[in-house]
């Protein structure tokens, strides 16, 4: 019973209850007025014919004359029994003066006194046909003196009304299974890229992302998801390789000390070492183990800020941060004899984490100093917008153009980085900060003349 749980099938049985709701109601409305107006054509047939029988009759001192056999009102009568009418003209007293048609022993025993005549539906007992009966007083002085009775079988009414039934009932049938079957067809035509979505997710694993559905797109809701889907699988996949990238890199970055450490161990276990060489070993060690302890935390960093992007935000007065930043390494870029300049604007206010920012232009600042061997770095701020646009540009030698894209990526170090022993985690940790404060950071570059970066923070 699977396939009753299908898109496709409950929207072919949702439009087959449609159908039907529709051609029921509108097959009502038509079966309905049709009756009305079958039956208002009778009555107004049974009371013309009653009106002029009533006009042609002779009375006499308050009574109805029989009429003679061979009177105009007899061969009046005659043609409207042959028009299946069927006409009796009663006395006072309730006698038949006249009567002629098909019911014409038909008695009526309650009678009206309305001068507008009343109707009366009964059934007979002839092929099981109800009569409609038309029943006219005949006045005289205000006074009823007699009555004239027309009546007509609702047969051929009932006739035509089973027969406009029974079309509505086939054709509405007809009509309701084909629409149940195309609506099924239809829906399997739309829903078919569906089908095709499910089996390349069927097809997709963590080890091959490759998988597209390349669908036309023809601008319908279908082709939007499909290719919405492919754009998703885009991602996944450019994330999984990032993801396998770092894991890469990460394990390949943290083997270097450990086997550095391994490496010094093994040569001080072989035998008596001078004190010297166990000095100079254990400083070694000192050092293998807090360049592995900055890129585990450089990592730990990263994992968190990828989880947590949503930092408690407080009003931070990012002039006074960036002097207070600047004022710290200054003694750094002093030793390497630097100057270090720090100019912002007055009064650049943003909602932001104050030690993540802290964090991040600490990165930026060590980063210019440590690449400059002469002239000095340069920290500016000001206002634009709804932005802050914070510049950080030193005169060390430049990042080459091949280079300059990739510098924020985990682990993407230069050749000229590589021998300053850092880990390559700065600056994707610093676009992360970036990132989660809803900024963005870029970088600018000339070969032997320096580099600027670029933060812009919203207010």
């Amino acid at each position: 019973m699977k396939w009753i749980k299908t898109i496709r099938t409950r929207f072919a049985l949702w439009a087959t209850a449609l159908i039907l709701a529709f051609l029921t109601a509108f097959g009502g409305f038509v079966y309905f007025n049709l009756s009305l107006s079958l039956h208002a054509a009778i009555d107004d047939s049974l009371s013309l014919s009653a009106s002029q029988i009533a006009v042609g009759l002779n009375i006499n001192n308050g009574q109805i004359l029989p009429p003679e056999a061979t009177t105009p009102e007899e061969t009046s009568f005659n043609a409207f029994s042959q028009r299946g009418l069927t006409l009796i003209v009663l006395a006072r007293d309730g006698s038949v003066l006249q009567a002629a048609g098909m019911y014409r022993n038909f008695r009526l025993t309650q009678l009206t006194s309305d001068p507008q005549g009343s109707f009366l539906t009964l059934p007979t007992s002839v092929g099981g046909e109800s009569v409609r009966i038309y029943t006219l007083p005949v006045l005289d002085n205000n006074q009823v003196v007699g009555w004239v009775q027309a009546m007509q079988s609702l047969g051929s009414v009932q006739d035509s009304l089973n027969r406009l039934l029974a079309a509505l009932l086939l054709g509405g049938g007809t009509l309701t299974l084909l629409a149940g079957f195309a609506g099924y067809f239809l829906a399997a035509r739309a829903l078919s890229p569906i089908d095709d979505i499910t089996q390349a997710a069927r097809r997709i694993s963590t080890e091959d992302l490759s998988a597209r559905l390349n669908l036309p797109d023809i601008g319908d809701e279908v082709s939007r998801l499909a290719i919405t889907f492919d754009e998703m699988l885009t991602r996944l996949e450019s994330g999984f390789q990032r993801e396998r990238q770092f894991t890469s890199d990460a394990s390949h970055e943290l083997r270097t000390p450990l086997t550095a450490m391994q490496a010094i161990l093994s040569l001080v276990r072989e035998g008596e070492r001078p004190v010297q060489e166990y000095r100079q070993a254990l400083e070694d060690l000192a050092g293998e183990t807090d360049r592995l302890r900055g890129l585990v935390e450089d990592l730990l960093r990263l994992a968190r800020g990828d989880r947590h992007q949503a930092e408690e935000r407080t009003r931070v007065d990012l002039s006074t941060l960036l002097c207070d930043v600047a004022d710290s390494l200054r003694p750094l870029a002093q030793a390497k004899g630097l100057s270090l300049s720090c100019d912002p604007q007055p009064g650049l206010i943003l909602m932001g984490d104050s030690d993540s920012l802290i964090r991040l232009f600490v990165n930026l600042l060590d980063n210019a100093i440590k690449f400059t061997k002469c002239g000095g770095v340069t920290v500016t701020g000001r206002s634009e917008a709804d932005m802050l646009t914070v510049e950080i540009a030193d005169t060390g030698p430049g990042i080459a153009p091949e280079h300059l894209a990739y510098i924020f990526d985990r682990f993407y170090r230069v050749e000229t980085a590589r021998s300053s022993g850092g880990t390559g985690l700065g600056l994707a940790i610093a676009r992360q900060i970036v990132q989660a404060h809803g900024g963005d950071i870029t970088a600018a570059s000339k070969m032997g003349e320096g580099t600027t970066i670029f933060v812009q923070l919203p207010k």
